[in-house]
């Protein structure tokens, strides 16, 4: 997502006032009965969307699919707060959990970031039915 720029719009007051774009920072947000059901039904699909490392912590927790579903949500906002034009998967890798979550970019992701000469900070999320992550480039 490379940001939009809408036209003028109109406050409560009747005035005039312009939403630029906001570059540098993502969200995303998702049921994580839904990721869970996909897995359930393409067992492969797992390799595809996130890396061993991931796969690794989600199954030493309770209710994995919960914490997939959050790693998930970042590589989501970190695609849109890099602006890139395709989600890549094993190109962002969440290392660890909580308040110590980080990343690991590679390939194009890294190669973003670099150019735009920005850390990308993640935010992770979750609670019994939804996860999110927020990403903002510092």
């Amino acid at each position: 997502m490379r940001g939009c720029m809408l036209g003028p719009v109109s406050n409560r007051t009747g005035a005039a006032v312009s939403i630029a774009p906001v570059h540098g920072i993502g969200i995303d947000l998702l049921e994580i009965a839904r990721l869970e059901r996909a897995l359930e039904r393409r067992p492969r699909l797992a390799e595809r969307l996130f890396t061993e490392g991931e796969r690794s912590y989600a199954a030493s927790r309770e209710r994995p699919g919960r914490h997939l579903a959050a790693r998930f949500c970042a590589k989501e906002a970190v695609t849109k707060a890099l602006g890139l034009d395709a989600l890549r998967c094993q190109e962002i890798e969440v290392l660890e959990g909580g308040a110590a979550a980080g990343l690991r970019l590679s390939g194009e992701a890294a190669r973003r970031a670099g150019e735009l000469g920005a850390e990308v900070k993640i935010s992770l999320s979750h609670e019994r039915e939804m996860a999110a992550a927020v990403a903002v480039l510092a």
